[in-house]
C-alpha cells in the first residue's frame, strides 16, 4: 500500500468548531470529530445538544439558516470546506436527510425519486436504471410508484427519503433522526437496511438520533453531545458497555440505581 493510501484523510472532519446563529447565539462550541471512509458515526444526545446543527453545517444548510462556523475548521476529504454553501457540498456528493421525512406530499413516489437526479436545479441524468439502487434496498417502493407520497405510511416515507438520497449516489450521507415517529419493528428494519447500504455501497454515514440503542448497534464510532459540546467519544461497542450510556440512553444499567438520582445534565461531570 502506498503512503498516500495509508494517509487518506477522513471523509469529514471538524476541528475545534464553534457554530453561531445570528452572530450571537452559540450553538456548538469546540467540537472536534471525524468520520473515516466507509464508517458509520453516531451522534447522540438530548434535544438541543447540537446534533442537527453539526449536520447542517457540514451539508451547508446551516448557512441558509444564518448559522456560521466562527472558530475552528471543517474539512472534507482533507480540503477546507468551512462555511461552504449547500451547492458546493452537493457537488462533493454530500447528501443530507433532514428530520421529519421531508417528502413532496403532492408528488408521486416516482416523482419524489426523480428529484434525486437533480443538482443545482438541473437534471444530471435520467433512466429507469437510476432507480435500481432504490429498489434493491427498498423493493416495497416499486409497488408505490404511482402513489402520492402524502398517502404513504411513515415507514414508507422514510424509505422514500433514503432511497431518493441513494439515487443521488452520495459519498457522505447525513441522517437526522431517521427513527423519529416509527414503530419499533420499522426502526429495526430501517437501521438494518442502513447497515447493509453502508457495507455494500461503502457510503460513509453520520447518524444523529436519540435512539441510542439502534444507532450504536450499527455504528463504528460514536460521539455524545451535551449543551453543544462533545462530552464522550469512543468506538460504538465501548460506548454501549459504559454504565453512563446504559443508564441514560439504553435503560439497561446493571448497577443498582447508581445514577438514577443524578440529573441528566450532570452526566458530563462524571465523564471528565
Amino acid at each position: 500500500m502506498s503512503s498516500a493510501q495509508e494517509e487518506e484523510p477522513p471523509v469529514i472532519e471538524l476541528d475545534n468548531a464553534e457554530i453561531v446563529y445570528d452572530r450571537n447565539f452559540l450553538a456548538v462550541q469546540g467540537v472536534s470529530m471525524e468520520a473515516e471512509r466507509g464508517d458509520i458515526v453516531a451522534l447522540l444526545g438530548p434535544n438541543g445538544a447540537g446534533k442537527s446543527t453539526i449536520l447542517k453545517m457540514i451539508s451547508g444548510i446551516g448557512r441558509s439558516e444564518r448559522g456560521e462556523v466562527t472558530r475552528g475548521s471543517v474539512y472534507y476529504e482533507g480540503e477546507g470546506v468551512t462555511n461552504a454553501d449547500t451547492n458546493e457540498m452537493v457537488d462533493r456528493n454530500v447528501t443530507h436527510i433532514l428530520e421529519g421525512r421531508r417528502v413532496f406530499e403532492d408528488l408521486t413516489v416516482e416523482e419524489n425519486l426523480r428529484c434525486g437526479l437533480y443538482r443545482g436545479g438541473r437534471r444530471v441524468r435520467y433512466s429507469k436504471s437510476d432507480y435500481d439502487i432504490a429498489f434493491e434496498y427498498f423493493p416495497q417502493l416499486e409497488e408505490l410508484l404511482d402513489t402520492e407520497a402524502g398517502y404513504c405510511s411513515g415507514g414508507e416515507q422514510q424509505m422514500l427519503v433514503i432511497a431518493r438520497a441513494l439515487i443521488h449516489r452520495p459519498n457522505l450521507l447525513l441522517l437526522d433522526e431517521p427513527s423519529l415517529g416509527l414503530a419499533p419493528k420499522l426502526v429495526v428494519d430501517i437501521y438494518d437496511t442502513l447497515r447493509e447500504i453502508n457495507r455494500e455501497e461503502n457510503i460513509t454515514m453520520i447518524i444523529a438520533d436519540q435512539n441510542a440503542k439502534e444507532t450504536l448497534e450499527i455504528a463504528d464510532y460514536g460521539y455524545v453531545l451535551e449543551n453543544g459540546q462533545v462530552e464522550l467519544h469512543d468506538p460504538a461497542g465501548v460506548l454501549m458497555d459504559r454504565e453512563e450510556i446504559k443508564e441514560f440512553y439504553l435503560g439497561t444499567s446493571s448497577e443498582e440505581s447508581r445514577y438514577s438520582e443524578i440529573r441528566h445534565y450532570k452526566i458530563r461531570k462524571r465523564w471528565k
